[in-house]
C-alpha cells in the first residue's frame, strides 16, 4: 500500500470527509480491519482564506508548497490538496514535488466523460466559479461547465465561507441551493459539479434533479486506486 499525503484543513470539516472516505474506501477493497496509510498536514484555515481575500495566490502557493514538502519528507507517495478552489496554485504545488499530485479537476473530468455529461453545473465558491482554472481546465478535458449567474454565485459562495466552512448544515440554504439547481437545470444542465469539497455536507448527489458527482468522493477514491492500486481492488472485490 503506497502512503497517501493529504493537505488538508480549508476546511477541517471537509478534511474529516477525506480521512473517513479514504479509510472506508479501502476498508471495502481489502476486507478486514484494513486502513489507509496516510499522512495529513492541516493548515489554518484563517491564514488561507486571508491570502485568498488579499489575491495572495503566489503566498497562498508558498503556504501550500511548503506543506507538500513536509509531507514528501514524511515518505508519501503522492499528494492531494483537500479542496477544489486550491487548485489555482495546484500547479505551483506540484513543481516543487517528485511524487504525483493527484488533481480534484482531472478525476471529476474522468467522471463526467465517463458518464456522458458533457454541460454540468459547477457549485462551488466564488473563486472557483470566477477564477476561471477550473472552467479552463475542464474545457481542455472535453468538459464544458456552466456556472449560476452572480447573483446565485453569491448565494452559493456565502453559504458555503458563512455555513458549512463553519460546521452549519441549514435546511434552508439547502432548499436555496435546489432552487438554483432547477433554474440552471432549465438552462441546459445536464449534471451537477459538488465543486466544494464542503457542498457534500449539505446535498446528496444521489438526491438531486441531475446526476451529481461529489468532488470529495472521486478525489479520495483517486487516492485510494492509487494507493492499492486498481488491478488489486478488482482482485479482492471479485474474491
Amino acid at each position: 500500500m503506497q502512503t497517501i499525503g493529504l493537505i488538508g484543513g480549508m476546511s477541517f470539516e471537509s478534511s474529516a470527509v477525506y480521512y473517513r472516505l479514504v479509510n472506508e474506501m479501502v476498508r471495502e477493497r481489502l476486507g478486514g480491519l484494513a486502513s489507509a496509510e496516510l499522512v495529513m498536514h492541516s493548515v489554518n484555515f484563517e491564514e488561507i482564506v486571508a491570502m485568498q481575500k488579499a489575491g495572495d495566490w503566489d503566498g497562498a502557493a508558498a503556504r501550500l508548497g511548503d506543506a507538500a514538502l513536509r509531507l514528501e519528507a514524511a515518505g508519501v507517495r503522492c499528494v492531494l490538496i483537500c479542496t477544489n478552489t486550491m487548485h489555482l496554485i495546484a500547479e505551483q504545488v506540484a513543481s516543487r514535488l517528485s511524487v504525483p499530485l493527484i488533481h480534484i479537476i482531472d478525476e471529476t473530468a474522468k467522471s463526467l466523460r465517463a458518464a456522458g455529461r458533457k454541460r454540468p453545473l459547477l457549485l462551488a465558491t466564488r473563486y472557483t466559479m470566477e477564477h476561471g482554472f477550473y472552467t479552463d481546465r475542464m474545457k481542455g478535458l472535453g468538459v464544458n461547465v456552466t456556472v449560476p449567474d452572480a447573483a446565485d454565485r453569491t448565494i452559493v459562495h456565502d453559504i458555503i465561507f458563512n455555513e458549512l466552512c463553519a460546521g452549519k448544515v441549514l435546511d434552508s440554504s439547502r432548499t436555496k441551493l435546489m432552487e438554483i439547481i432547477e433554474r440552471e437545470r432549465a438552462k441546459g444542465a445536464d449534471s451537477i459539479i459538488l465543486g466544494c469539497t464542503e457542498i457534500c455536507l449539505i446535498l446528496d448527489p444521489g438526491k438531486l434533479p441531475l446526476p451529481g458527482f461529489d468532488t470529495t468522493a472521486i478525489h479520495a477514491k483517486a487516492a485510494v486506486d492509487f494507493s492499492i492500486g486498481k488491478e488489486r481492488s478488482e482482485e479482492t472485490e471479485a474474491a
